[in-house]
């Protein structure tokens, strides 16, 4: 697979905390968060579909290969963030 750029780890990365930012949440809070969650995801969904139709290669894969890299990083990578 082609080298995932860091902006779409962030922007990944961003959408996922986001997310996690929803669990617990009820009425006006829930719908203010799950706006943001909403906001950050189509702005890791536009980057992709760029990406990929820059670098000519499959939306699908790199979508995917970015989502692994970001919720299942391999020891020692850069994309644990931690």
């Amino acid at each position: 697979m082609h080298e995932i750029p860091d902006e779409l780890i962030s922007l990944e990365r961003s959408a996922e905390q986001e997310r996690a930012r929803l669990v617990g949440l009820t009425g006006d809070d829930y719908d203010a968060q799950l706006g943001r969650w909403r906001e950050v995801s189509a702005a890791f969904q536009t980057a992709v579909t760029e990406h990929a139709a820059t670098a000519r290669i499959s939306r699908y894969e790199l979508e995917q290969a970015v989502k692994k890299a970001v919720r299942h990083p391999e020891p020692g990578h850069e994309a644990a963030g931690e």
